[in-house]
């Protein structure tokens, strides 16, 4: 066992029940401190981590020694490992726009921030169905939490539609998995992956009725098509941080679409093989069709980013749906992509709001911003990422998953949507920009046609130009890391390595590619 597979549930876990216990107690500046310096020490665990697991290693942690498949077990692949460095980066950016003035609010902000840290590092390196439903309600619990911060009605409202809906996709994922449970006797992932393939004929019916109940859960959790209603709501009202984390919310869904796609029902599923990739094309397409015509149609700029989230989900999932490697290592970009460009999209959507005064983030004519040629400048190139335009990562992200569909017969379909809904997205953005920018007026009765300017922009805009500047990494560095998105890719499909690094007896060391017997 490697120990360092389980620090990065133990740091976010300890922290935030540090800064629950001690929160009465603790100065604001500390309770910033604590949490900042813990999401430093996640990014370095990452790091390390992806270190470890660059070569094709696959590091597992037995929790109490209990070997799989009756006892937890954490993994720690290069997929797992990627979602964890994603997340505790855009973590990092959200917090110190966090620590402007949101965390103000409630003594309870930073220890949620950290158990929702915790629920989603759980939920990527856990190897049993059992387990990632547990740490789905422990990101319910903390993201309600955070969603509702800082109170008021349009929040309180969304959170309620936020946790009904989500209650109901906790009630079909006991289902899924009671049902699948009693159909192979385990839910270890990787056993799961070896009994579903020997499943008799009269169980096969049943089997797949669990599956789609799980692809239901999951496509709720992404905000598929039609599950997404939930999302522009919940991401429009809450605060900025709050929604800048939430941009990986969605891809916890896509993530647990994909590892069930290529783990569960992989080449060794037998008839049950690509069972849903069938659904993820489709699904995706319609996705990102719909998530353009409400960005389109959106009266309010976080809403509209908010839909753009939805069409960024789309594309990714359609890209997963290929089920080749080349689709997958496309989408495995885009994801990096798409969460920190639309999270930094949020933050500039709030610095926006607290200039325009009394027209806030609405799509109408305002007050004219002091700082235009700036907030002006940032809206350009993040929707520059946002739609996909050359020479951003956004671009690179959409045309590796064009190349990729065109290997395939769905290549028309893939290319017309994609150029459709991405014509669609720069109609919306470019409305929205000269609403914002070139459009003035005054809100009557004597109000100013000039809005008070912020404080210290520049500073204000750190967060936001520290995710931008990721996306330029991105774009610089495409090359290693379309090698990596590559190499994971293929491990995920010859999920081979995984079965056995999970069901080999503990203490036995087997390297990447050598056969346990």
């Amino acid at each position: 066992m490697n120990h360092l597979v389980i620090a990065p549930l133990l740091l976010p876990l300890l922290v935030g029940t540090l800064l629950l216990l001690s929160r009465r107690t603790l100065s604001l500046a500390a309770r910033r401190s604590l949490n900042l310096a813990a999401i430093l020490g996640q990014i370095l665990l990452a790091i390390e981590l992806l270190i470890l697991v660059g070569d094709g290693t696959i590091l597992t942690y037995h929790l109490g020694h209990w070997p799989a498949p009756w006892g937890i077990v954490l993994v720690a692949d290069r997929l797992a490992v990627w979602m964890l460095l994603v997340t505790s980066l855009l973590a990092f950016f959200a917090l110190l726009h966090a620590m402007q003035g949101t965390d103000r609010c409630s003594r309870h902000f930073h220890p949620l921030f950290q158990l929702q840290l915790f629920g989603l590092n759980g939920a990527f390196l856990t190897g049993d169905l059992f387990n990632l439903f547990v740490f789905f309600e422990i990101l319910l619990l903390a993201s309600y939490g955070l969603l509702v911060h800082g109170g008021g009605a349009a929040r309180v409202r969304a959170g309620l539609h936020f946790v009904v809906i989500n209650l109901v996709g906790s009630t079909l994922f006991l289902f899924a998995a009671g049902a699948l449970y009693g159909l192979v006797g385990t839910l270890n992932l990787a056993d799961l992956s070896l009994k579903i393939a020997r499943l008799p004929p009269e169980d096969l019916g049943p089997a797949q009725v669990a599956a789609l109940l799980l692809l239901a859960v999951f496509a709720l959790k992404a905000a598929l098509v039609p599950l997404h209603l939930w999302l522009p709501s919940a991401y429009a009202s809450t605060s900025a941080p709050v929604a800048a984390l939430f941009a990986i919310m969605t891809k916890v869904g896509a993530y647990a679409l994909l590892r069930v796609e290529t783990l569960v029902f992989g080449e060794q599923a037998g008839i049950l093989t690509g069972f849903y990739a069938a659904w993820l094309l489709p699904l995706g397409l319609l996705t990102l069709v719909l998530g353009a015509l409400g960005a389109l149609a959106a009266n309010e700029l976080r809403r509209q980013v908010a839909y753009l989230v939805v069409v960024s989900v789309g594309l990714l999932l359609a890209a997963f749906g290929l089920g080749t490697a080349d689709g997958i290592a496309a989408g495995l970009y885009y994801l990096v992509h798409t969460t920190l460009a639309t999270a930094a999209f949020f933050l500039l959507a709030d610095l926006i709001t607290r200039e325009r005064g009394w027209a806030a983030d609405r799509l109408v004519p305002g007050p004219a911003l002091p700082n235009a040629g700036r907030l002006g400048g940032l809206f350009f190139v993040t929707a520059l990422l946002v739609a996909g335009l050359p020479p951003l990562s956004g671009f690179i992200g959409k045309f590796l998953v064009l190349r990729a569909a065109l290997e395939e017969p769905v290549w028309p379909w893939m290319l017309g949507v994609v150029l459709f809904s991405g014509l669609l997205g720069i109609i919306a953005l470019a409305r929205s920009g000269s609403l914002l920018f070139f459009h003035v007026r005054s809100a009557g009765s004597g109000a100013p046609t000039q809005a008070r300017p912020t404080q210290g922009l520049l500073g204000a805009a750190l967060p936001t130009l520290g995710l931008l500047a990721l996306c330029l990494a991105l774009l610089i560095g495409s090359g290693p890391v379309l090698d990596l998105a590559q190499a994971t890719a293929e491990q995920l499909l010859d999920p081979a390595d995984y079965i056995q690094a999970v069901l080999k007896p503990i203490g036995i060391q087997v390297a990447p590619g050598e056969v346990w017997p």
